[in-house]
This record gives C-alpha cells, structure tokens and sequence, in this order.
C-alpha cells in the first residue's frame, strides 16, 4: 500500500493522464485503459484505495468532480444543435428513459434476484449514460452529426434524471413500506427538484449578466465560473441528495443558450479541467473496489442481468420511444446499442449500497458488484464495437485524415484538387463566393461562410478534417483562424502560408506563440505561390519506390520546384514547413509544385505570340 496521500494523488494523476495517451496513441477507448490502471493499482496489485485512505473526503471530492464535469458537458447542450433532432431527444430522454426504468426494474428483480425496492432503485439509476463516457467515446468514432448529437444530448440531460429517480423510488419505497409515512416527504422532493432547476437557471443567468456587462474582469471569470459550480451544486445537494446534478445542468444549459463570448472563450479550459478530473475520478473509484466485489461479477444473475440490460432493455426502449420518428433504422440501430455507463452510476450506487442496507434490504449489498459489471461490460462492449458498428451502418465519417483550407484561390484549388486524386477528403471555405468559383468549376467541396463564426459549427461538419491550412492573402487572418481551432486541430496540425513581405509588416516574432506553422520549407507567400500557378507551374505527383528513393527524387527535382507535402500509405499527411524537414519513405507519394516543361513554355510563348498578333490587326 502506498503510504503518503499526497504520493497517492501523484500516482491516480499519472495512471489517468497515462491512459489517455495510451488510448490516444493506439486508437483505444480511453474509459477501459482508465478501468483496467484502477483495477490493477486497487484490487489486483493492493497499491492503493482511495475510499479508505481519503476517508471522509472521497466522497465529496467524487461528488464535486462530477459536478463540474457534467457542467462542462451542459455548456455544449445548445438549442441551435437539435435543429431537426427535437423530437427524437425529447421522445429518448422522457419516454425512452421510463421504459428503460421499468424494463430495467424488472431485469434486476427477476433475473439479478433483487428485491422490488432494491430493483427499482437501482433500475432508474442504469437509466444514465453521462457525459464521462460517451463524449470520449464520441471524440474516438467520429460519428455523423446527428447520431452524435443524440447521443450526446441523451448522455447528459439523463445523468441527474437517472439519479433522481434513484431518490424518488426510495422515497416511494420508504413511503409504501412505512418506514417514513409521511405524504409530504413526496412533495418535498418535487420541490427540491424544482429549487435546484431555479438555482441552476438562476445562476446561470447571473453569471451570464454580469460577464456582459463587464461587472466581472477577464482573469476572474474562469475562478467565478468554477466557484459558482461548485456553490449551485452543493445548496442542491444540502437540500436533497442528488438533486445538484439537476442544478449544475441547468446551469450549463442556461448559458450554452445565452451565447456569451466569453463562456466560449472558456469552454475549451473548461474541457481540459475535465478531462483530468475523468481520468483521475476513473482510476478512483475503479481503485477503490475490493476483490470481493469482483469475484460477485462472475455470478450467473449478475452475468445474465448484464447481457439483458445490453441485449433487451436498452435497444426496446430506443425502438419504442423512437417509433415515428424521422431516424433511420440505422440510427435507431446504433442509438439502441451504445449506452456506456459511468461514473454517477458507480458514485450513486455506492451512495444508495449504504442507505439501502441500513433501510434492512440485505440484497443491496451486491449493488455496487452488478453496477461495476454494468460499468464495466459496457464501456469495454461500446468502447470497442462504436467505431465498427458506425461504419457498418454508414454513421461514421471514418476514413484517411482530411485537409480544411481556408481561403480559395488558384493555388488552393490546385492543391485541394491534388488532394482529391490522392482520395484525400478536402474542403475549401471561404466567405467570398467570387473567391470559391474556381473550387465550385473544378467540382471541389467548398463551404460558403465565415470559418470564424459562431454558427460554422452548425453547418459545417469539421469531423473529417484533421489538417488545416489558412490559406488567404492577409496574415493576420490566417493567425487568428489557426490560434482559433488549436483546441480542435492540435497545434502540430494546423498550417498558414508564409508570411507576407510586406515594409511594415513584423510578425515573425509572434509565429511561436500565435498562428500555425508556416507551410512549405521555402516559405512561399500567398502572392508568389498564386503567380506560380497563374504561370503554369503544375502539381506534381511522384511515387517513392524502392528502385526510385527520395534521394533519388531529389536529385533530379528542378531546383525552382517547391515541395508541398508527402502522403503515407496509412492517409497520414506531412506538409513541408520551417519547423521539420520530413523525409520521404518507399511507398510514399512527394506533391511539388513544379516548373511547367520546356513543350509547355513554348506552347505558351505561341499563344502569346497569336494574341500580339491579332492585336497589330
């Protein structure tokens, strides 16, 4: 056992972030990597427990951490998103929900053995999903948007109803039974779920107000924001258990809808403070399971529980709430199989393992083991089978990585129709339609709008596209478009031509720290690669073979030609820039922009010769 607390804390950061990476490098479920760390340093290894040893802190640091992150993900639950997708969220989320309450009741009483109080119980707490699980998995499949945004908007409006319906049962049981016969207690807890919707909304707009009219300085909002969370979620929860999911929920929605800059600017920080607080919760509470819990999961009811709650109750439930609806079978078919649950499903039946067993029900205490097999079947079922099954269906936008340029001219179009021959997925955007025409007459993708504006995400499907090229004549642009989608595109993918040699102009000081990288070792401006082109320099493709090397390639490359990008085997692309010399491998594809030939040149000295001639005449 790990003695120092503070040791500890190190180990379950490292662990989380650890397996972030590896789901990252090798194309994981992050949730498994995290699961598997927890249970080898817990229960397998006996490195450490959190339960025991931060006592009676765990529980509340569990609880504000989930706080804050189904906050997080609320802040992305915008009304503009469901255009179209209304009616089947709101059929999921109510009706979808109290099918699979009641199925799932009936599956924990008849098949797992628990009692009618316990059953119901648990049967409305596996009704969550949660943004801890489905948003990485969402970040990993690469879903079409809208099975996407559905199941998304599930995740996170079902979290807190999961958990109060977990509270509302037991106070129907205690109600029936007669261990609490007092009518009120009912109404109280509808109150309380009230109160915490008012909070949530309450403070949101306060929060939000306050931002836009400036009552609120810019390096104080990030902390207020937090703080605000943290307060909404704990008054809730004082007056009744669980009901500060509710109010931190509708919180975030408040202001995802009120559309402040601000918030925006934020959500990204936002997103990255959850991220750590998944994969440190995760290795938590999978740590803190003991062997016993484990070897419960092997009992057949659990197991065939499980199975049901996979097989039976959750895709029913889909097909019934969703019946004349507008979703494809396809939709209906993948929606009705990824449902993984998460952390307040471990966290809220941990909670209610205690209150149960104290009430009498002796058969709560295998609640956590059937919750962790649920947790566990599911995120390793969906983890593994969400990108296959998309792509089975036709939902996934899986395929080689992408190229999004900005700005269209005559050396865009080039290179994206380059792109395309190499089966590229490519996409030209700019606000100018003049600027599109050479795109839109060469049968290129092109997006007519602002790439900077709030409403491109709504329109603009960014999930194919890895690489990105701010491609316009103005540098200052072409900053600000890659500073803007660092968060989405990564830094190391985001690229901008080389700035312009302009007197004035004194922006290479800020490439470092602004801005992408500049595109092409030879650093060729936007004026001079479009003047290359207008004189008949051609994209050029060469394939590096083991007979003809790279060094082979460049020996006999004109030296006027400049070198733009080499594609991999596996779709991967390497563009040419300041910062790293890439080096072409067998099997790789060079593009250059090339000299036009010798033929070419006197074609076009012919033809220029002509048009001077019938200008004499």
């Amino acid at each position: 056992m790990i003695d120092s607390l503070l040791f500890e804390l190190m180990v379950i950061g490292i662990l989380g972030i650890a397996s972030q990476w590896v789901a990252w490098r090798f194309r994981l479920p992050a949730i498994v990597i995290m699961s598997i760390a927890g249970l080898l340093a817990g229960p397998v290894l006996g490195l450490m427990n959190p339960e025991q040893d931060f006592g009676e802190l765990y529980k509340p640091i569990i609880s504000l951490a989930v706080a804050v992150i189904l906050f997080e993900g609320s802040l992305n639950l915008d009304f503009k998103e469901v255009r179209g997708l209304g009616r089947p969220v709101f059929r999921i989320v109510t009706f979808g929900a109290f099918l699979s309450w009641i199925l799932g009741s009936f599956a924990a009483h008849y098949v797992a053995g628990l009692s009618w109080a316990v059953a119901f119980v648990i049967g409305g707490l596996f009704i969550v999903t949660g943004p801890t699980v489905i948003l990485p998995l969402l970040r990993q499949a690469k879903l079409k948007p809208r099975p996407a945004k559905i199941l998304k908007w599930e995740g996170i409006i079902v979290d807190p109803i999961g958990a109060l319906l977990a509270v509302f049962a037991f106070e129907i049981i205690e109600f029936i039974l007669g261990t609490n016969v007092n009518p009120s207690a009912l109404f109280m807890f509808f109150l309380a779920s009230i109160f915490a919707v008012i909070l949530g909304y309450g403070c949101g707009k306060g929060i939000g107000w306050m931002f836009e009219t400036g009552y609120v300085p810019e390096f104080l909002k990030s902390p207020m924001v937090f703080t605000v969370v943290i307060a909404c979620f704990t008054i809730a929860d004082e007056v009744t258990h669980e009901t500060g999911l509710l109010s931190v929920t509708a919180m975030g929605m408040t202001l995802a809808n009120m559309h402040i800059s601000s918030i925006a600017d934020m959500r990204h920080f936002k997103e990255n403070i959850s991220l750590l607080l998944i994969s440190t919760i995760f290795v938590m509470l999978t740590a803190s399971l003991t062997q016993e819990t484990l070897l419960q999961i092997f009992n057949f009811q659990t197991i065939a529980f499980v199975l049901l709650m996979l097989f039976v109750v959750r895709p029913l439930s889909i097909f019934l709430s969703t019946w004349g609806t507008d979703l494809s079978k396809s939709e209906k078919l993948l929606v009705g199989w990824i449902a993984p649950r998460g952390i307040v499903a471990l966290t809220v039946a941990s909670y209610f393992s205690s209150i149960l067993l104290e009430a009498g029900f002796e058969d709560a205490s295998i609640l956590i083991s059937i919750t962790f097999a649920l947790v566990f079947t599911t995120v390793v079922a969906h983890g593994f089978s969400i990108s296959w099954l998309a792509k089975k269906l036709g939902l996934s936008t899986e395929g080689p990585p992408g190229v999004l340029i900005s700005g269209g001219s005559q050396f865009s179009t080039g290179l994206a129709k380059t792109l395309e021959e190499l089966k590229v997925p490519v996409l030209i955007s700019d606000s100018s339609w003049e600027r599109l025409s050479s795109a839109r007459s060469r049968g290129i993708k092109s997006y007519h709008g602002e790439i900077l504006s709030e409403q491109t995400e709504y329109y603009l499907d960014m999930t194919p596209y890895e690489y990105l090229i701010a491609g316009t004549e103005l540098d200052s642009y072409n900053a600000l478009v890659c500073t803007t989608f660092v968060p989405e595109f990564g830094r190391n993918n985001l690229f901008q031509l080389s700035l312009s040699d302009q007197e004035g102009d004194n922006l290479e000081d800020l490439v470092h720290t602004i801005g992408g990288r500049i595109l092409f070792k030879e650093g060729a401006s936007w004026e001079e690669l479009n003047t290359m082109v207008e004189n008949g320099y051609v994209f050029r493709k060469t394939n590096i073979t083991e007979q003809y090397t790279y060094q082979k390639y460049l020996t006999n490359i004109d030296d006027a030609a400049l070198l733009l990008l080499i594609k991999k085997p596996s779709g991967k692309i390497e563009f040419f820039s300041h910062e790293i010399d890439h080096k072409a491998e067998t099997g790789d594809v060079v593009v250059s922009l090339t000299p036009p030939s010798k033929e070419f040149e006197r074609i076009q000295e012919r033809l220029e010769e002509q048009r001077h001639e019938k200008n004499d005449e």
